[in-house]
C-alpha cells in the first residue's frame, strides 16, 4: 500500500481504539460480507453499508496485491479460485484480509504511541530547545531588526488635531 491510501485510511478510520474489533472495523469500510442465501445456497455479497472511501483505499490495496505475482495476496487470491470461488468472490475475501491486516497494523501502531513515555510534539527526535549552536535570534549574524516601524514626515491625522487651537477644531468639525 502506498502513502496515498495509508494516508486515506489512517485519515477516514480516525482513532482506531474506537472499533470494537477487527469485525467492527470491517463493518466500517463496508468489507464485511452480508449473507444472501437462496434455498440451499448460501452465498455472502459486499456490503454497501460504511465509509466509501474506506472501502475504496481497501479495494486499491487489494487490486495492486491481485496484480503483483508473487505477492501474498495473490497466492490468497490463488488459493480462492482454486477452491471454486468466482473472482469477485475471491476479491472480496481478500478485501476482508486486507481489512484485518490494516485493523492489526493500526492496533499495533496506536498501542505503540500509548507506549512512548515521550511525546515530543511533531516528527521524532523534535524538542523544544533549538539545539543549533548560535541559533537564538539575539545571537543573528546580520544584526537586529529596527526597534519599530521608521519615522515618517507626515503626521498622523489625530496628532494633528491635537495640536490645533480648539477654536480650529470646533471650526472644522461644524463645516
Amino acid at each position: 500500500m502506498g502513502p496515498v491510501i495509508a494516508a486515506v485510511v489512517i485519515g477516514e478510520a480516525g482513532d482506531v481504539t474506537r472499533f470494537a474489533g477487527r469485525d467492527h472495523f470491517a463493518a466500517c469500510n463496508g468489507t464485511a460480507p452480508i449473507e444472501m442465501s437462496s434455498g440451499n445456497r448460501k452465498v455472502h455479497r459486499l456490503s454497501r453499508r460504511g465509509s466509501r472511501r474506506l472501502n475504496h483505499a481497501v479495494h486499491m490495496a487489494a487490486v495492486t496485491q491481485v496484480s503483483q505475482r508473487h505477492s501474498e495476496g495473490r497466492a490468497y487470491y490463488d488459493k480462492k479460485i482454486a477452491e471454486g470461488k468466482t473472482a469477485k468472490e475471491a476479491l472480496r475475501a481478500l478485501k476482508r484480509q486486507v481489512s484485518d491486516t490494516l485493523y492489526k497494523r493500526l492496533k499495533a501502531d496506536a498501542a505503540r504511541a500509548a507506549a512512548s513515555t515521550q511525546d515530543p510534539g511533531g516528527h521524532q527526535g523534535n524538542d523544544s530547545v533549538a539545539s543549533a549552536p548560535g541559533s537564538h535570534p539575539e545571537h543573528r549574524l546580520f544584526g537586529q531588526a529596527p526597534p519599530g516601524p521608521a519615522p515618517t514626515l507626515r503626521d498622523r491625522p489625530r496628532e494633528r488635531e491635537k495640536a490645533m487651537s480648539p477654536a480650529i477644531r470646533k471650526s472644522i468639525r461644524t463645516t
